[in-house]
């Protein structure tokens, strides 16, 4: 709510198109949505309540693959609040500009896809982790170490590919073929890998 009441009052009126405050509403789901999902898996170990899950139970791949459904209808929640405070926004700033509500359909399937792997990551990064404080940390502090990289320029076209800033463009423009092949590498390095190595870790992990 906060970033499109700034876009409203400070952007200028080129910006207030829906499909523009839309993009900038979804940068803060971006960025607390995988801390959530982070949360919904750790907790079971913090809170130690996940003897008493696995007991109800036992095949925890079930239990992993609940938390990750859990994750996506929040992520798709997120969006749907995103979108309704987006279109109070565009109706609010009333731009005099053409294409005021144009939304391609394929953005819409961006920006689905934006939201669910957010949380998805999270979900991965905490099942990898098991630990809510190196989770988060290693989230956050994985994106400044490879922007850090990227800056060298002999490395940066390389290390982008292992950046997940490009998830980023999904909320953006409708991604070419090569964009799409980026975005499809971060999902398998950020997403993919990490929930891999949390079901081994989980489906092997002793309650005593």
């Amino acid at each position: 709510m906060l970033v499109v009441v700034i876009t409203v009052i400070a952007g200028h009126e080129d910006d207030w198109t829906f499909r523009n405050i839309l993009g900038n509403a979804l940068v803060p789901a971006g960025i607390l949505l995988p801390v959530v999902g982070i949360l919904l898996v750790t907790s079971e170990w913090s809170q130690r309540t996940a003897l008493v899950s696995f007991a109800l139970v036992p095949v925890r791949t079930r239990l992993i693959a609940a938390k990750m459904l859990a994750g996506v209808v929040l992520g798709m929640i997120a969006l749907a609040f995103a979108a309704l405070i987006a279109a109070l926004g565009t109706a609010i700033a009333s731009p005099d500009i053409a294409h005021v509500w144009t939304f391609p359909v394929g953005l819409v399937g961006q920006d689905v896809l934006y939201a669910v792997s957010a949380m998805a990551i999270g979900v991965a990064f905490g099942a990898a982790l098991q630990a809510s404080a190196p989770a988060i940390v290693l989230y956050f502090a994985l994106p400044t170490a490879i922007g850090a990289l990227s800056s060298i320029r002999s490395i940066s076209g390389t290390v982008e590919w292992f950046g997940s800033g490009s998830l980023e463009w999904l909320t953006q423009n409708l991604l070419s073929g090569h964009e799409w092949t980026q975005v499809l590498v971060t999902l398998a390095l950020w997403m993919a890998l990490p929930l891999a190595i949390g079901t081994w870790r989980i489906t092997r992990r002793d309650l005593s």
